[in-house]
């Protein structure tokens, strides 16, 4: 009869244990999260939203979970999850959900007891049965550019390298993924890894017909015919032509010599560019220079360097491709003799299209 009282006296007791209601379970929000009434979670705060002016100095702010991000605004964000979900019987936290303990998550009874729980994608759980966030970004990156990791994710950065600088490359700079390269315009080949060369068209193979000369310039090449000659002119030397009948030539130049040369285009001035000098030295003789014809925009002037040379000056940058062609005159005088003569360089300036 004890032993019967004694048994349904601890029936009673498990009976009255067993019937005690469990406490509700309490959460608490970390810094980032307001908790929601409705819902009964942890909501994230838009900071870019309640925060005026979160990023200054004109960069974009990306919103994370509990936080924030000031970035460049041409950067472009890539967000990404990785791994599939594990399915489980216990329902896992909202993924804005970061509950107390510094964005831990652990669930006790009034009885201590703990239940184990699945971790959302992003997180894993420790010894504790704590989530905590996985950084992807190490210990290997999985972006091509910046890896910034946040809770459950993490962004890539993507940086367009050609936009840090417009020195990267002397032409054109082509985004490539993590890196970029550079690039030269026709008539160019890329020297190192951002300058640009110009390419001798003249020397790598037969671009003119045999009855013209090839003459090089900036990003080019053109042909010019070998005899430049017209009458009452005949050809006496390479780029040389000579009247022979002086009444077929009054008031003409005895003879007239033909040059070439090429600049970049947006050339800094002044600047000296080509040099006229007297072939024949007489005792006693005079030399004048002049820019017979051509300067009519007055973009050049002859500076005389002494009595048988002058320099061509360039005053105003010129703009290509272009082709500019001046007649220099030197006049050669002795009034004791009577005596006047003159000669006539017919320049060539082929201006090429880029400032390289």
């Amino acid at each position: 009869m004890k032993t019967l009282q004694v048994f349904l006296h601890l029936s009673l007791l498990l009976f009255k244990v067993a019937a005690q209601p469990d406490e509700p379970v309490t959460y608490s929000c970390t810094e980032g999260y307001e908790f929601n009434v409705e819902e009964q979670e942890c909501k994230d705060i838009n900071e870019c939203e309640t925060l005026p002016d979160a990023c200054k100095g004109g960069m974009g702010c990306i919103n994370h979970y509990g936080g924030y991000f000031c970035l460049p605004q041409n950067a472009q964000i890539i967000i990404s999850n990785v791994g599939e979900e594990v399915t489980t019987t216990t329902q896992p936290p909202h993924p804005h959900f970061i509950p107390n303990n510094h964005g831990n998550y652990q669930t006790t009874n009034n009885q201590d007891r703990m239940i184990s729980v699945q971790c959302p994608i992003g997180f894993t759980a420790d010894e504790f049965n704590y989530c905590r966030d996985v950084n992807e970004c190490v210990p290997s990156s999985p972006c091509q550019h910046l890896c910034y990791n946040v809770p459950g994710s993490y962004m890539c950065q993507y940086v367009d390298e050609c936009l840090l600088s417009s020195y990267m490359c002397q032409w054109q700079c082509v985004n490539q993924p993590g890196s970029y390269s550079c690039v030269c315009p026709e008539g160019y080949q890329l020297q190192g890894t951002r300058m640009c060369q110009d390419v001798n068209e003249c020397e790598t193979g037969p671009n003119c017909r045999e009855d013209q000369v090839c003459w090089n310039y900036f990003g080019g090449y053109r042909c010019y015919p070998r005899n430049p000659c017209h009458e009452p002119y005949i050809q006496t030397g390479e780029g040389r032509c000579s009247c022979q009948s002086l009444s077929e030539c009054r008031g003409l130049p005895p003879s007239i010599v033909y040059k070439y040369m090429s600049i970049t285009s947006e050339r800094a001035v002044p600047a000296d560019i080509f040099q006229i000098q007297a072939t024949s030295v007489f005792p006693n003789m005079h030399n004048t220079f002049r820019i017979k014809a051509g300067n009519e925009e007055g973009q050049f002037f002859l500076r005389r360097s002494n009595n048988v040379s002058a320099m061509l000056v360039m005053t105003h940058p010129l703009m290509g491709p272009r082709e500019h062609v001046l007649d220099l005159e030197m006049v050669t005088q002795n009034s004791a003799l009577s005596y006047r003569s003159s000669s006539l360089l017919r320049l060539t300036i082929i201006v090429g299209p880029y400032a390289f």
